[in-house]
């Protein structure tokens, strides 16, 4: 099995910083594209970054300019720092990645349980 287990979570005052991280463990052959979701009380869960294993990321604009991922392929880790934080990041925090367990399995998604990102104005 794979495990997914994120930490850097807390509370925070508007405006301050945090870094999120996130390693990945268990049964894996290979590891692919990992990333940060986020889901406010009450809102659908949303995209905040991803990374491939080369580095390329994908966020939406908006998050962009206070928001960067990245990734230790050699530790099977990811971080997500996160600036000028507001109360609106408030939120529950999940780390993603897509795994091979071995050659003939197929690829798959896994989730961690998540890490709490409160930000008080």
């Amino acid at each position: 099995q794979v495990q997914l287990v994120e930490s850097g979570g807390g509370l925070v005052q508007a405006g301050g910083s945090l870094r999120l991280s996130c390693a990945a463990s268990g049964s894996i052959f290979s590891i692919g594209t990992m990333g940060w979701y986020r889901q406010a009380p009450g809102k659908q869960r949303e995209l905040v970054a991803t990374i491939t294993t080369s580095g390329s990321t994908n966020s939406p604009t908006s998050l962009k300019g206070r928001f960067t991922i990245s990734r230790d392929n050699a530790k099977n880790t990811i971080y997500l720092q996160m600036n000028s934080l507001k109360p609106e990041d408030t939120a529950v925090y999940y780390c993603s990645a897509r795994v091979l367990t071995t050659p003939q399995a197929f690829w798959s998604d896994y989730w961690g349980q998540g890490t709490q990102v409160t930000v008080s104005s």
